[in-house]
């Protein structure tokens, strides 16, 4: 080529970490359904009323006085405060403010967590199959990832524990726990939580815990098992959590991290470099749903349970139908026999039951095949769900 000759010109591209993340077949399964009418959505993780009122109010109060300014990176005190209360009286365990950070959603909260422990080219071991965002932070930050699948025992998720410690080598930088589980509702036995610490202890390795639904646990149990209950001042376990599920506040986006001692500093210089802080009046909201809210979380327990017993046992009764009784969280995971191609599965129940479906496919290969229904609906639009269901296998 001459020095005459027009450059060559290329199509400019992100760098090759995200052009290989896998893109949200939830949502490429929602986008097929947007648009039609009548179609039953049960694709997203999230039920179908509003955040209740007194969650609002204290947030309209605060945006009519005019909190509409920049706060602590970590968050107001007001609510960090209110953040270790809660969590003392949960898990009976005394939780310094200074631990804990609020992120602006959960999301936010993994991504901060893992940017302040993971290098490129670690080790990371997840439980699996879970929710995407789990399994591809740690990649867009250059890590490589090993899962540990769960496995659907007569009508059960179980982990094979000595499976999971087996993969945490001395290599593991982290570990990725979600308990209770999207998509599954599988809930980490109590039992094994102090294996897997004392293990993670030995080797070196980070625990984090993605509790978002540990509130929305079934059976007598007012909350799920939880490893920060277990960990003391050395230990390297961080929780994160959300807003979103057990107070309906999806839209709110905001969350939080209970860190070691002496990682806030490192956490509060991630939030100004991700998003400064959460704003103010949506602070307001959380410190209303966390002094109020503790009697709109059963009810909504309640709810989720009786709809989970609906669910189930109208799966049970369809031909052809493998299911399994989540023990907590939103969603029935079950597959459609002769049916393993979960995203096309879900794409045909839209456009010929008017049926809208999570792909199994969306939370890793152990989830093909198998379907997820968000049962934090009514149960009108249950029923009718099962009926399209019904209509479709015959």
């Amino acid at each position: 080529m001459s020095s005459s000759d027009p450059p060559v010109r290329r199509l400019p591209l992100a760098r090759r970490a995200v052009r290989d993340l896998a893109a949200s077949k939830v949502r490429e399964v929602a986008n097929a359904g947007f648009g039609r009418e009548g179609v039953l959505r049960f694709w997203f993780g999230e039920g179908d009323q509003p955040t209740p009122d007194y969650i609002r109010e204290a947030a309209i109060r605060s945006l009519t006085a005019g909190r509409t300014f920049y706060t602590h990176n970590q968050g107001k005190a007001e609510l960090r405060e209110a953040i270790a209360l809660y969590l003392a009286g949960l898990h009976d365990v005394t939780f310094d403010p200074a631990r804990i950070s609020v992120a602006s959603s959960g999301v936010s909260a993994l991504m901060v967590a893992m940017q302040a422990i993971i290098d490129p080219g670690d080790r990371v071991v997840a439980v699996t199959p879970v929710w995407p965002n789990l399994t591809e932070i740690p990649r867009i930050l250059g890590a490589e990832v090993v899962c540990v699948g769960l496995q659907a025992r007569q009508g059960v998720w179980r982990l094979d524990l000595d499976q999971l410690l087996a993969a945490i080598t001395p290599e593991t930088r982290l570990v990725l726990v979600n308990s209770p589980n999207n998509p599954t509702g599988w809930v980490i036995p109590a039992e094994d939580r102090e294996p897997l610490l004392a293990h993670c202890r030995r080797v070196g390795a980070w625990i984090l815990t993605d509790d978002v639904y540990e509130r929305l646990v079934f059976g007598n149990r007012g909350v799920a098992p939880s490893l920060l209950a277990l960990a003391d001042a050395e230990d390297r376990v961080i929780g994160a959590n959300s807003f979103s599920k057990a107070w309906r506040m999806t839209g709110w986006r905001l969350g939080w991290i209970v860190a070691p001692p002496g990682l806030e500093a490192d956490i509060g210089k991630l939030l100004e470099y991700n998003t400064s802080c959460a704003p103010d009046f949506v602070q307001a909201g959380a410190v209303a749903a966390l002094e109020f809210g503790e009697g709109g979380i059963q009810a909504l327990r309640a709810d989720l349970i009786a709809a989970c017993d609906q669910v189930s046992q109208g799966l049970a009764k369809l031909p052809g139908i493998d299911s399994t009784r989540p023990e907590g969280g939103l969603y029935a995971f079950f597959r459609i026999r002769g049916h393993g191609d979960s995203v096309a599965t879900a794409k045909r129940l839209i456009a010929e039951a008017g049926l809208g479906l999570a792909p199994g496919a969306a939370f890793g290969p152990e989830g093909e095949g198998w379907l997820r229904w968000c049962f934090a609906t009514d149960p009108a639009s249950i029923e009718a769900g099962l009926d399209r269901l019904a209509g479709w296998l015959a």
